[in-house]
């Protein structure tokens, strides 16, 4: 086994004392005291997270675009100078390689990022499948340093150390700015439910960029966050996690996301054929839907757990763990569209040979107040 990698700001995270996890590789900060805590602080005020695992891919040239539709099964074409899109990357029988997102920097320039976990896959399978356009492919996995403020708080604090133009930035969209000093891409994206920033920057400047968010947000109560409540945020989002709720075995059909994939595109695509097959499936037979499970009781189902009703299995676990917002046990689960509407009675999970009584609820468990 090599080392994991460490991040630029691993020594920040040992000083504050961060309980570190192996992560897709990765030294990362599991958390840093109460994970509940660090929650609840992204639901209310502010969260400061490292997310420089995430995989940087940087694609130019004057066929970039077309290079990426090939590649991607979204429609890149459509992505304004400047703003961001969900997309995903799949093999030719339509399963999901990894879901992205893709950043139009300039006319001809384009950042996918890319999950921790899939980041070589997809570096590769852009690189090859790039390889008849005029358009380069490069690994930008070191050149950047990931930070992203998320919670109600983020645009104040960040607004201190900023003359960027944020109230002007809109979700899914990024520009160029200077923070604290600090040359980085301002993204109004995350992965937590909530308002907030990621910030590209340069490895160096990342513990100078840390150092001042820290500053600028000690009054309005922001904390350093782990990846333990970065995955209990998007589970009550509803936001899918590789590995998790996409894995190759699905098309996006199967996951219900469905609406990322854009057949109305110019040329061919990566799965085209069989995307299309899946969609025509889905049409005339509901495949097993994604669906919200709130328990009844205080035990906490995990991923594989099977889902039951009447004394049959008809559905399984995807995420699953104790929601702090809720306070109670939630998960995320595929299951059989005759137990998939919201309200349905006599739907559990086994846990341990126990069924235990779930009510089935469409998802996100949470919204945030506009």
């Amino acid at each position: 086994m090599s080392n994991p990698r460490l991040t630029a700001l691993d020594a920040t995270h040992r000083s504050l004392g961060a309980t570190m996890t192996d992560f897709a590789g990765w030294d990362m900060p599991l958390r840093y005291g109460s994970e509940r805590d660090e929650h609840t602080a992204v639901r209310t005020k502010a969260g400061l997270f490292d997310l420089s695992h995430m995989g940087e891919i940087t694609v130019t040239g004057p066929q970039a675009v077309q290079a990426l539709d090939y590649a991607l099964v979204g429609n890149m074409s459509t992505i304004g100078v400047g703003r961001a899109r969900y997309t995903m990357i799949c093999q030719e029988d339509g399963g999901i390689v990894d879901d992205l997102i893709v950043y139009r920097l300039g006319e001809d320039e384009y950042m996918v990022v890319a999950n921790a976990g899939n980041a070589q896959v997809v570096l590769d399978a852009i690189t090859e499948r790039a390889a008849a356009f005029d358009a380069e492919v490069r690994d930008d996995r070191d050149a950047y340093a990931l930070l992203a403020v998320q919670g109600p708080e983020s645009p104040g604090i960040l607004k201190s150390l900023t003359d960027a133009d944020l109230d002007g930035l809109k979700y899914y969209a990024g520009l160029p700015g200077t923070v604290a000093g600090v040359p980085a891409l301002i993204a109004r994206t995350g992965y937590t439910g909530e308002d907030g920033f990621e910030l590209f920057v340069a490895p160096a400047d990342a513990e100078q960029l840390w150092q001042a968010l820290t500053e600028a947000g000690k009054d309005a109560g922001l904390v350093p966050c782990g990846l333990s409540c970065r995955d209990t945020l998007r589970l009550e989002a509803g936001m899918p996690l590789y590995g998790h709720e996409l894995t190759t075995a699905l098309t996006p059909f199967d996951a219900g996301l469905g609406r990322v994939v854009k057949f109305e595109k110019e040329g061919d695509f990566v799965g085209r054929k069989a995307l299309e097959a899946a969609a025509e499936r889905a049409a005339a037979k509901a495949p097993r839907k994604l669906v919200g499970l709130i328990a009844e009781g205080r035990r906490v189902p995990r991923a594989g757990f099977s889902v039951v009703a009447g004394g049959e299995v008809v559905g399984e676990v995807t995420s699953g763990a104790p929601s702090p917002t809720l306070g109670k046990p939630i998960a995320i689960a595929y299951v059989d569209a005759a137990h998939a509407e919201p309200g349905t009675s006599g739907v559990g999970v086994d846990i341990r040979g126990t069924h235990e009584p779930y009510e089935v609820v469409a998802l996100p468990f949470y919204k945030r107040q506009k």
